[in-house]
């Protein structure tokens, strides 16, 4: 799952987000919204009016939320898990 965080310099609910992530071990990617306002635009066309802006696959939230923050790395920490049973499994198949 892709995570990106739509972010402003000097944002602490953007700081706080990103230590979350971090804190979580979600791998994400971040984009200066007062350097691309083409991403800004984005942001703005899904709704959203303050910074941070995450968006997780589908789903897309703003401003500071532990609770969405936990989900998605609930979500990463299950993909991960069933790409290595995945992996598992195959190498099993080929051994057989």
């Amino acid at each position: 799952m892709t995570v990106t965080v739509y972010s402003k310099p000097a944002c602490p609910q953007c700081r706080a987000t990103r230590r979350a992530l971090d804190l979580a071990q979600v791998e994400y990617q971040v984009v200066d919204l007062s350097q691309d306002a083409r991403a800004l635009d984005e942001v703005v066309s899904m709704g959203h009016r303050q910074a941070p802006v995450v968006v997780a696959g589908a789903e897309h939230w703003s401003g500071y939320r532990p609770d969405r923050i936990a989900a998605v790395a609930a979500l990463v920490a299950q993909a991960e898990h069933d790409a290595a049973d995945a992996a598992r499994l195959s190498a099993v198949r080929k051994a057989a």
